[in-house]
């Protein structure tokens, strides 16, 4: 399943890639032509840049697009298994600019214990989502807050903050 939805983000991202570059492509051509074809206004003077220092500014453009799109199509996000004590799984997670770990594994049937330690002051961070549980917690800053339950079906569930911008996956293995 993971490795159809890896090969659907390549195939978006290699046709995001070749949209950019046939942008960026027409956008050469297009200045090449108005630089030639360009007369000097009264209002406006053209300053020439050496041709290093464009294609030093284009190669600084596509690195920071590829940048862009490994990290968002093909960087791994943390993952954790949770620890199995008697007879509950626990995890402990940092909030601070996000949740560490952002993706955490348990098995379904049996009772976890998330404890969620909240370092960050910002606001959109003070609350916890579960919505596939009907879970909502309030996270104060610089305190643990533990979230119990039992997931009983396999499956993906995502968890987020009050704002749904920063998420997290829940993943329970049947």
């Amino acid at each position: 399943m993971e490795i159809k939805v890896m090969l659907k983000y390549q195939k978006i991202g290699f046709y995001f890639s070749q949209i950019l570059l046939s942008a960026i492509v027409a956008t050469s051509v297009q200045a090449a032509s108005v630089e030639s074809h360009s007369e000097t206004s009264e209002n406006f003077r053209q300053i020439q840049q050496p041709i290093p220092v464009k294609r030093g500014v284009t190669a600084a453009g596509l690195g920071l697009i590829g940048l862009e799109v490994w990290w968002f199509m093909f960087s791994k996000p943390k993952a954790k298994q949770a620890t199995q004590t008697k007879d509950t799984q626990e995890l402990e997670i940092l909030v601070d600019g996000g949740y560490e770990p952002n993706r955490i594994t348990v098995n379904s049937g049996q009772p976890i214990r998330l404890q969620f330690y909240r370092k960050d002051p910002s606001h959109c961070l003070d609350k916890v989502l579960f919505p596939d549980f009907n879970i909502s917690k309030d996270l104060p800053l610089d305190k643990t807050t533990t979230i119990e339950f039992t997931p009983e079906k396999p499956g993906e569930y995502t968890f987020s903050c009050g704002m749904n911008m920063v998420r997290g996956t829940l993943e329970v293995r049947g």
